[in-house]
């Protein structure tokens, strides 16, 4: 049987661990606890890129900002986009957000008894300075961020690796050494050290 095997640094980003009422109330998770991991993120998207990458980081900084000193309570948060859904990566920036935050849109779970409902707390083509916005329901707290692009190019080796790699007939080496160049380039991006792809607007 196969196994499913990914890239090693994806155990070195750090996870973002959330507080979900609805997961306690029926007992999913004990004390609601779930714990996301950058794997999430690339099994919901079923890549992993820049933008994915990204998208994550850009979740736990604004969850650091909105709960500094308490586990962030999943569905409890708002997630607004200056952009329509369907423009750019917006759709795939907005799948990784709601995972985390539990935000949905129109399609979005009702609630149970009145309660833990997440229906239309993601909304798009909302006016704002910013790309993005998250708010807490509770306080109304907010924080807003514009994106950059990517903060970390492209490897200049990287259109030349990809046209033979999607090939119909492109050899295992082929599709190897463009996967190993883009991994590489992920992983750069996911570091410390490098400039975040979101910046945070002051209030």
């Amino acid at each position: 049987m196969a196994t499913m095997n990914t890239p090693a640094y994806y155990d070195s980003v750090p996870a973002i661990l959330m507080m979900d009422p609805l997961a306690r109330t029926l007992g999913s998770a004990e004390d609601g606890l779930i714990e996301y991991r950058y794997l999430d993120a690339v099994k919901l998207t079923g890549h992993s890129c820049p933008t994915v990458a990204g998208a994550w980081q850009l979740t736990r900084a604004a969850l650091a900002r909105l709960y500094p000193d308490s586990t962030p309570v999943r569905s409890h948060i708002r997630v607004e986009f200056r952009q329509p859904l369907d423009e750019g990566v917006v759709g795939v920036i907005a799948s990784v957000v709601s995972l985390v935050t539990g935000a949905a849109n129109a399609g979005g779970f009702k609630g149970l008894a009145g309660h833990f409902g997440r229906k239309d707390l993601l909304q798009f083509e909302v006016p704002m300075r910013g790309d993005i916005r998250l708010t807490r329901l509770d306080s109304g707290q907010s924080v807003e961020f514009m994106r950059r692009g990517h903060s970390v190019p492209s490897p200049a080796n990287m259109s030349q690796l990809l046209r033979p790699a999607l090939e119909p007939q492109a050899s295992d080496a082929e599709r190897q050494a463009f996967a190993t160049v883009w991994s590489g380039w992920v992983e750069q991006t996911l570091q410390p050290t490098s400039a975040p792809d979101w910046v945070e607007l002051e209030a």
